[in-house]
């Protein structure tokens, strides 16, 4: 459940093709939604496939994440939600 201050973790697969992560990067923009952290990780299946962890603002559940994550899996090879959980507190 939400606790209204959370973050959500996913691991994203593109395709090595020009734009392909600019148009994953977009999607998060055209929904105004933060992300808080991106890494990139060489694909073990296939040469110059890369994945992007992202720590994104919001809960799975929220609608705007919700949405984004339904285009999202039209543009990535595979999506991967890791989990939803409150921020930490500074």
């Amino acid at each position: 459940d939400s606790s209204g201050n959370d973050k959500t973790s996913l691991v994203l697969g593109v395709k090595h093709e020009a734009g392909s992560l600019y148009r994953i990067l977009s999607v998060f923009k055209n929904k105004d939604i933060n992300l808080s952290k991106i890494e990139s990780r060489p694909s073990r299946n296939k040469a110059w496939e890369y994945y992007f962890f992202v720590d994104v603002d919001g809960h799975v559940n929220d609608s705007p994440l919700n949405k984004a994550i339904e285009e999202l899996k039209k543009e990535c090879i595979t999506l991967t939600i890791l989990g939803s959980y409150p921020k930490v507190k500074n």
